[in-house]
């Protein structure tokens, strides 16, 4: 599972839960709206009233003495899997799709999931600039000169990624640190706030040219040509009050549920602070009337998707709201969509624990108009996802894997008083979707995928699909989707280890990055592995590279995944253990059926511990990576360094 999973499902915890002793058990508390295991769909507020009445009962059952914030979750998904790495048709087709066709150009971009949907990385390049963020900065490198044009500083603030459009940046910081507000002199109370700040930069004139603050926290963001969708979600804030010497439990939840009842509609609608050029303007984000939900929401999170014209001025950026919970963003040219995994679900005053199989929400947003996206449909499947690339439109139809089950024990070994007991093994699934009214309309599935294990890796291929699952051995399954009523697995490859990103390499060729393994399931290092998916009934691996005692980065992000059509040159980077954890950029070349050493790339201070290469980039004949202490620029061809030119400004 990859970071930013772990990390939303953190943030679920955060304020999902609830623990309550029989002593304070209200037996007049209506069902909760998990209980609800039916399609989701889209039902509006018709009016601020009827919204904070909703969402009052909505999250009225979850509320105990300390507020959200504490309680104990169970879902048939949690094992000790979870924590390995992974991240991330009418006949059967005779060959592999081809990849769809490249610009042509000499320079390449951003590793993304969908050809013309750019995605948010910590590097950028328009072939004549190098865009890097790192240590609080953005920086400029100028091509032709190999030298540093220029830096912006970002102050305090921690930047982690940037969008690009000829001069303009927009760039994502986060403050994760929560905010705490006293209720009363001596007695404190968590509000699980956070915040997002966008910065939209002037990359000519090196300067920033506004700023947007919003409640929430940062998911993920898609952009086509100059316009940006910046997808937060943030939860309500209300000042909960805990026990303490004066006031027992069951006070406490008195005391809370009187707090909620009380709450305005504004405690759920995110905040917003727009600095443009010195003139702050402050208020609430979205109106009620921009805000839509499922039929039974939980009222703890909301989502809301911003838009912004990076040509232009950055403004409030449009905010259109759900009442939903989100983790995963996958977007096209004409739809965004945003799922929620449900992970984690919390227990309820006096009642036991629920345990119900793991389900993933998805809400489908219209993008091919200008202006704000529109809110159209919203279903769910069973299972859950692995990341963005478990979900796949072509023509009108939505494609899922999901994982659903227990994958029971993978890479380290659990004692089996600890470990967890689930009757339902594990078991992936490929559901087909499609847009009905408003709801994302179940059409096709199928089923019975890596049982006892879960996905690692999936890429979707035109009508074709192609699935990784693990626990000891990675079988590699092919599937025809060419009839979304009747999907169907057409071929199994079993070879140890398993790939955690698959790329398409053209002429019935895939490439996989992850990590080889025992016949016990035990990882032993990188591996790279070349891919005969010509005949889907029959795939084969063509070609082999493995590296012992490491790992890549590209397992878990795919932006960290260089492939160069044009020459075969493949790079990632990874990390020795045994070398002080050394970081290079292992350069593989793609020739025929084979893959061939080309060497690595290390730069002058990556015997710093964590230090090294993260990104590399193609332009013209050279080889730029870039990391946290600067960019090294080596021949395409040999590897000869040409440059370095370390961040020291």
């Amino acid at each position: 599972m990859n970071g930013k999973k772990l990390w939303a499902g953190a943030a679920v915890l955060a304020v999902a839960g609830v623990c309550v002793s029989s002593a304070v058990r209200d037996e007049t508390l209506a069902p909760p709206p998990v209980a609800d295991y039916g399609p989701v769909r889209l039902v509006a507020f018709d009016s601020c009233d009827n919204a904070v009445t909703e969402l009052r009962r909505a999250m009225a059952p979850y509320v105990g003495p300390y507020g959200l914030a504490s309680g104990r979750f169970m879902t048939m998904e949690s094992s000790a899997s979870d924590t390995s790495a992974g991240v991330a048709q009418k006949s059967v087709p005779d060959a592999m799709p081809a990849t769809p066709p490249q610009p042509q150009q000499d320079h390449s971009t951003t590793n993304v999931h969908e050809q013309g949907v750019d995605e948010p990385d910590i590097v950028k390049t328009d072939g004549k600039r190098v865009f890097s963020i790192a240590d609080g900065k953005l920086r400029v490198v100028d091509v032709a000169s190999k030298t540093i044009s220029g830096t912006v500083d970002l102050g305090e603030r921690r930047a982690t990624q940037l969008l690009v459009s000829g001069d303009r940046a927009l760039v994502v910081t986060d403050n994760p640190v929560p905010i705490t507000k006293p209720t009363r002199p001596g007695r404190p109370s968590f509000a699980p706030e956070s915040g997002t700040e966008l910065v939209l930069v002037d990359l000519r004139g090196l300067k920033e040219i506004s700023s947007l603050k919003v409640d929430g926290s940062y998911l993920d963001a898609r952009q086509i040509g100059g316009t940006a969708r910046v997808v937060v979600r943030s939860q309500p804030r209300i000042p909960w009050v805990y026990p303490d010497e004066t006031t027992n439990d069951a006070g406490s939840l008195r005391r809370n549920r009187e707090i909620l009842q009380n709450e305005p509609i504004s405690s759920w609608l995110p905040r917003y602070e727009l600095d443009e050029r010195g003139a702050k303007s402050t208020g609430t984000l979205v109106d009620c009337a921009n805000v839509s939900r499922p039929s039974a929401p939980s009222g703890t999170s909301m989502l809301t998707v911003l838009s912004f014209e990076l040509s232009g001025q950055l403004g409030t950026g449009k905010p259109v709201s759900i009442v939903a919970d989100g983790d995963t963003v996958y977007g096209t040219d004409r739809t965004l969509y945003v799922a929620d995994d449900h992970r984690l679900l919390p227990e309820l005053p006096g009642k036991p624990p629920v345990q119900r199989p793991a389900t993933t929400a998805i809400h489908q947003f219209d993008i091919s108009q200008a202006g704000p996206p529109k809110h159209v449909a919203s279903g769910e499947v069973g299972g859950t996802l692995l990341n963005q690339y478990s979900l796949s439109e072509h023509e009108g139809v939505l494609r899922v894997a999901t994982t659903t089950g227990n994958a029971g024990q993978c890479c380290w070994r659990v004692p089996p008083e600890i470990a967890p007991r689930d009757p339902q093994p594990s078991e992936s699934f490929v559901t087909t979707l499609r847009r009905q009214g408003n709801a994302l309309a179940k059409v096709g599935q199928v089923g019975g995928l890596g049982k006892g294990e879960k996905i690692y890796s999936v890429r979707f291929i035109g009508r074709t699909g192609y699935v990784v699952t693990f626990r000891q051995t990675d079988p590699l399954y092919t599937l025809d989707l060419s009839v979304p009523e009747q999907p169907r697995v057409t071929g199994e490859l079993k070879i140890t280890g398993f790939s955690a990103y698959l790329h398409p390499a053209g002429d019935g060729r895939l490439i996989g990055v992850g990590q080889e393994a025992t016949d016990q399931g035990r990882t032993t290092g990188t591996q790279v592995s070349l891919f005969d998916v010509s005949n889907p009934a029959a795939p084969r691996r063509l070609a082999q590279h493995h590296l012992p005692n490491s790992a890549s980065e590209a397992q878990v992000d795919p932006h960290a995944f260089l492939f160069w059509p044009q020459d075969g040159t493949l790079v990632v980077p990874v990390q020795n253990y045994r070398t002080n954890y050394e970081v290079s950029s292992l350069v593989l070349k793609v020739e025929g059926d084979q893959l061939r050493d080309a060497g690595k790339i290390v730069e002058p201070e990556s015997q710093n511990y964590g230090a090294g290469q993260r990104r590399t980039i193609v332009i013209g004949d050279q080889l730029w990576s870039i990391s946290m202490g600067g960019v090294q620029i080596n021949a395409r061809n040999g590897l000869a360094q040409q440059a370095w030119l370390p961040f020291t400004q």
